[in-house]
């Protein structure tokens, strides 16, 4: 794979490999192993270990009964174990692969994502890496989800990922993807993922992220959306994870391109997150919405928003609202807007507190406990009403995040 990239972005890479990111914490690299032992691939994913079906399981990836889905993606560590579509006018395969059968791959290759923005692109670019591709032909729709899977299988690993996603145009391709990981002392996973969605086309991307305490989480993503294209993201962590750190962008290039980002946070004690969504409006009819629902139990949150609109006639919408849970916990919310011409439409509301007392109050007078009339409270606050989701990942979505309700009390 790295071999096939062009000089420039490898000598970029070399410049970058040591520059660290600008949000958050940095890791060093050098404290997890960077090589492990190739796995081997399976034609039929429902005979991996329960344990392994299990884990991603929880992370809304099911490899017991394919015929809900539209094509399956599962790399372990550094090995993509399997990968089918079982719907005609879908690609799903590694990147390898998708290398080895097409030319034009290169022209994707670090074009939405920077190779060097800091140090874990560039560790991207200078070592071997795999992931997913996954691309929808002209004019298909996807009648089930596409699946996958990322997979932490050893203690101490750094999972290296890239993914390229394309919607030819007037296509609908919904995906559903896992990270996870069998229970470990520690972990890194580095992953870029570049979607690129043609005119009229629509990319439904819901990520469930079930990690473990001690896991490290660096994601780099990007988006370009050419003219009606919509970009819908919804984002679900409510696991301890050691920290994370990701800010997506996503570019509206194509007149009357949408972007929504949506998400969900838990941060548990312990845990450590920076996480946000950018979008930069670039085309007169563009429209952006980023929407955000954090809670601390413990942990600390960092909840950011950027929308920039740099032509006239966009809109734009930022809402991050936080919640306290118990004594301990930070949320630190960043909304961003920025104009830069007139007649552009952008707004935002941000509102970071406890429960109100008198909302338990009037539940406790309706016969419920405290701790139930709490829970109904956070069941409300976590609730997020996503336009266009389809029946399939709403219902994947709304049981990753009821399973991991019962955790908060």
């Amino acid at each position: 794979m790295s071999e096939s990239t062009t000089g420039t972005k490898r000598e970029l890479a070399r410049k970058a490999k040591d520059k660290p990111a600008n949000l958050g914490s940095d890791i060093l690299l050098t404290h997890y192993s960077h090589a492990t032992d190739d796995h081997t691939y399976n034609d039929d994913p429902s005979q991996l270990s329960p344990a392994e079906k299990a884990y991603m399981l929880n992370a809304g990836v099911i490899l017991d009964d394919l015929s809900q889905r539209s094509g399956t993606f599962i790399q372990k560590d550094q090995s993509p174990i399997h990968f089918s579509a079982t719907q005609e006018g879908v690609e799903v395969m590694s990147v390898s692969e998708a290398f080895k059968r097409y030319n034009w791959i290169e022209d994707y290759w670090w074009n939405a994502v920077q190779v060097d923005a800091d140090k874990y692109t560039a560790h991207l670019e200078l070592n071997e890496t795999d992931g997913y591709f996954i691309r929808v032909l002209p004019g298909v729709k996807t009648q089930f989800p596409v699946q996958a899977c990322l997979y932490l299988g050893h203690t101490n690993v750094a999972q290296r990922v890239h993914n390229i996603v394309i919607a030819e145009e007037d296509s609908e391709l919904h995906i559903i993807t896992g990270c996870t990981t069998h229970p470990m002392a520690a972990g890194l996973h580095l992953g870029v993922s570049e979607f690129y969605i043609k005119r009229g086309a629509k990319i439904t991307f819901t990520m469930i992220h079930n990690w473990a305490p001690e896991i490290e989480v660096r994601p780099r993503s990007a988006v370009i959306i050419e003219e009606d294209g919509v970009f819908l993201n919804n984002y679900v962590s409510m696991k301890p994870v050691g920290s994370m750190q990701m800010y997506p962008t996503a570019k509206c290039v194509g007149a009357n391109a949408v972007a929504r980002f949506n998400s969900v946070l838990v941060a548990p004690p312990g845990s450590k997150l920076d996480v946000g969504s950018r979008v930069i409006l670039d085309a007169e009819g563009s429209r952006a919405e980023i929407i955000s629902r954090t809670i601390t139990t413990g942990g600390s949150i960092i909840a950011r928003g950027d929308i920039q609109a740099n032509v006239p006639e966009v809109k734009g919408h930022l809402e991050c609202r936080g919640l306290i849970l118990g004594n301990t916990g930070t949320i630190h919310a960043i909304p961003e807007l920025v104009g830069r011409v007139a007649g552009v439409d952008l707004s935002h509301e941000a509102a970071v507190g406890k429960i109100a007392e008198e909302e338990v109050e009037y539940l406790m007078s309706r016969g419920l406990t405290r701790d139930e009339a709490t829970a109904m409270i956070v069941r409300g606050f976590l609730k997020v009403d996503i336009e266009g989701l389809p029946p399939e990942l709403e219902a994947e979505l709304r049981r990753a995040i009821e399973e991991s309700e019962n955790e908060l009390f």
